[in-house]
């Protein structure tokens, strides 16, 4: 366990302003002023990265003394500098030996020690211990030096890449605002690659040219404010408020005289009886009797007072949304026309939940399940993987609704929408799946069905909350993917 001064020594060190020098030769990079110039809501996305990367890199810099070396050398320091005199020079040849192996100071304390052999000088020890300490303080700053240089390189390196990701990116979605620039950053350290993005492209291309999908994503990310919410109705409304109230201690505004015994607020002329020895008894009479002459003052006390009304929350306020879970039917029916749609939209829902701060997951299904969740760290790889995966099999909705009801039993996914895409060319489901929608419906979660077919089951959808069909004329498709 490392001593007081041992840990003050390393903190000192740590916070000695090498960090900060740190970040703003980075933050004076050529390439974040041109990435800030280029699109204003970066700038504090980027702020917000390097002061993370600050915290942690503090903490590593403070924990470089935990190796072998340093821990040993500042055991010894700790140990020396409460010796006294006597044991100081009884033990010093000691210490010189200790410090041989693993101490940068060994040379200065062997030189020291020789130009006082024999002289019992009682500053020397003292002196020793200054110098030895000035000896770890650049011992450990070297080591949080060479720390900080390995960990800015990184540093750089990844915000080189999350800059050349958002520049790529700018292509493929609409200018976002900076929460949503924020969320994107946060999924811009994986490295794309040119098919990536042009998987994206294509897909992006699409659902800017199919207006009718653009307006159901347009629905479905508002549908969580339009669902009714009982507790609203019995909402508790708190404010704080800022309250001004008449004050005497307050001294903004001299509004009258009166008597007193407050020196602060003493008039001119009662300072008079101080003057005369003959007098003096006299002021201080009046100030035991609180009859000296004071300026009354007056002015007003701003003081925060939180106000709490039990009243019926405002039919427009917003409920927190949740993720998007959308399903999509990965069957051989849905190849083609119907696999484009469902990935645009898909795609669009990926970038309303970026701007609203959701998640969002995609469940595909046929035969078997593959799962991507958009919106996490490394999410737009999952993106490019969700819209090149290819479509084939049969189609098995019961197990994905199965799996997505599970999940909405966890407060993760409270007040989520959950939105199938298919053909819904498959049979009614069971009273099993039926009565497992209803009972999850009561957490405030939402159920909707896009069909992309004219074929589509109607008993099927019935269990859905809201239902859209999406199955474009022949000639329509042909002047749409144009």
């Amino acid at each position: 366990m490392l001593g007081a001064d041992a840990l003050n020594l390393v903190m000192m060190v740590a916070e000695s302003g090498m960090i900060d020098s740190s970040i703003a030769e980075v933050l004076s990079r050529p390439q974040f002023l041109t990435a800030a110039k280029s699109n204003p809501n970066i700038k504090p996305t980027i702020k917000n990265h390097i002061l993370k990367w600050r915290g942690k890199v503090k903490h590593k810099m403070t924990k470089v003394c935990e190796t072998e070396r340093i821990q040993e050398e500042l055991a010894l320091y700790q140990e020396v500098i409460h010796w006294s005199e006597n044991e100081f020079y009884d033990q010093i040849d000691n210490i010189i030996i200790k410090l041989e192996w693993h101490s940068s100071f060994y040379i200065e304390a062997s030189k020291l020690v020789k130009n006082n052999k024999g002289l019992f000088n009682p500053m020397f020890p003292r002196f020793f211990c200054e110098r030895w300490y000035e000896s770890l303080s650049d011992a450990i700053k070297k080591a949080q030096l060479t720390e900080l240089k390995e960990d800015k390189e990184k540093l750089l390196a990844d915000l080189y890449q999350r800059i050349e990701t958002l520049k790529t990116m700018e292509s493929v979605t609409v200018e976002g605002d900076e929460a949503q620039i924020g969320k994107l950053w946060d999924m811009a350290s994986a490295k794309l690659t040119k098919s990536n993005v042009d998987i994206m492209k294509l897909h992006a291309r699409f659902l800017n040219k199919n207006k009718g999908l653009q307006d159901i994503a347009s629905k479905l990310g508002r549908m969580a404010n339009e669902a009714p919410d009982n507790d609203r109705s019995q909402a508790i409304a708190e404010d704080v408020k800022v309250v001004e109230e008449k004050s005497d201690f307050v001294t903004d505004d001299i509004v009258g005289i009166q008597e007193g015994d407050d020196l602060s607020r003493l008039l001119p002329n009662e300072t008079l009886f101080l003057s005369h020895p003959e007098l003096e008894v006299i002021f201080y009479q009046h100030l035991v009797d609180k009859r000296l002459m004071n300026y009354r003052m007056e002015g007003a006390d701003r003081k925060l007072r939180k106000v709490t009304a039990h009243s019926r929350a405002s039919s427009d306020t917003l409920i927190e949304k949740g993720p998007f879970v959308v399903c999509v039917d990965a069957s051989g029916s849905m190849s083609g026309f119907p696999e484009q749609c469902a990935k645009a939209l898909a795609y669009g829902l990926m970038q309303i939940a970026l701007a609203e701060g959701r998640d969002c997951y995609v469940i595909l299904f046929s035969t078997q399940q593959i799962t991507y969740e958009l919106t996490k760290q490394d999410g737009l790889k999952e993106v490019a993987d969700f819209l090149s995966y290819k479509f084939h099999g049969g189609t098995d909705l019961e197990p994905v609704l199965e799996q997505s009801i599970q999940l909405m039993h966890g407060d993760k996914y409270k007040n989520a929408d959950l939105v199938v895409l298919s053909d819904f060319i498959a049979p009614t489901q069971s009273e099993h799946i039926d009565t497992m929608v209803q009972e999850v419906k009561q957490h405030k979660n939402r159920f909707h069905a896009v069909c992309l077919s004219k074929y589509g089951n109607p008993a099927l959808m019935a269990m859905f909350d809201h239902t859209w069909s999406y199955h474009p004329s022949m000639l329509g498709r042909l002047t749409q993917i144009r």
